[in-house]
């Protein structure tokens, strides 16, 4: 097994679609310009209500990503 060093970066995708839908926003743009993603963890989620129904996600993620040599 090898051993790894991983650095995290705290992002918030947003979405009218769903939760699901702000993670997956949020980890496809990091990963235009993140390499080495291996896990994500969400730590916060909030909407906006609007008329009194859910109108938008927010979704906080922690992204690890393994530090190369």
């Amino acid at each position: 097994m090898n051993e790894h060093v991983y650095k995290k970066i705290e992002i918030t995708g947003s979405s009218a679609q769903g939760m699901e839908h702000a993670v997956r926003n949020a980890v496809g743009k990091a990963a235009q310009t993140v390499k080495h993603m291996d896990w994500f963890e969400v730590v916060e989620t909030r909407g906006q209500i609007q008329d009194g129904v859910i109108a938008f996600w927010q979704v906080t993620v922690k992204i690890g990503f393994r530090l190369q040599d």
